[in-house]
């Protein structure tokens, strides 16, 4: 286990200001995907789904890496007045061995990936669209090393519409004598 924190941090310290592998085109990354605009009933939560594309030959740990040390990929949204951001939802990761540890097998994203905001506009909030703005905080890596720690900035509009509201049938009026 020593040997292979060891290995790891030597990565890192070695990755420090690096340029990504020969063969490679630009810098690690991640980027969000755009996404058809969601519509959400005020008053009510609703789910978005952000879904992120990791650059080819790279990957970033997950949401819960298999070390502690390990800095996990995580969304973190800005404060907004009438529109609640509730539990943010995070895939399991991708056991994966790397060369610099192969007996170790590490929690990672690759490729792309989902991530399931919950989002609830307050029953007071007037129906229109939204931004809401965040930021992914995320440590790319190849197979042979890490990179220094990057944050994406995210930005998303909400559809918030009014909720319908069903006008019940009309009954025929109640005879006031007893029927028996």
């Amino acid at each position: 286990m020593k040997r292979w924190m060891v290995l790891l941090v030597m990565a890192l310290v070695s990755a420090q200001g690096q340029e990504p592998s020969p063969g490679k085109s630009g810098a690690p990354s991640v980027s969000l995907v755009s996404a058809p605009l969601p519509t959400i009933v005020r008053g009510a939560p609703g789910t978005v789904e952000l879904r992120f594309h990791v650059a080819n030959g790279y990957h970033v740990n997950s949401n819960k890496p298999s070390e502690e040390f390990m800095i996990p990929t995580a969304l973190h949204m800005g404060a907004t007045t009438d529109i609640v951001i509730g539990k943010i939802s995070y895939p399991a990761g991708q056991d994966v061995a790397f060369e610099f540890a192969p007996d170790q097998k590490l929690s990672v994203y690759s490729g792309n990936f989902t991530v399931e905001v919950q989002v609830h506009p307050l029953h007071t909030v007037p129906p229109g669209k939204y931004a809401m703005r965040g930021a992914l905080k995320y440590q790319a890596c190849d197979n042979r090393a890490c990179y220094p720690p990057k944050q994406l900035p995210v930005e998303f509009e909400v559809r918030v519409a009014k909720a319908v509201v069903a006008h019940a049938g009309r009954r025929a009026a109640q005879s006031p004598h007893v029927h028996r």
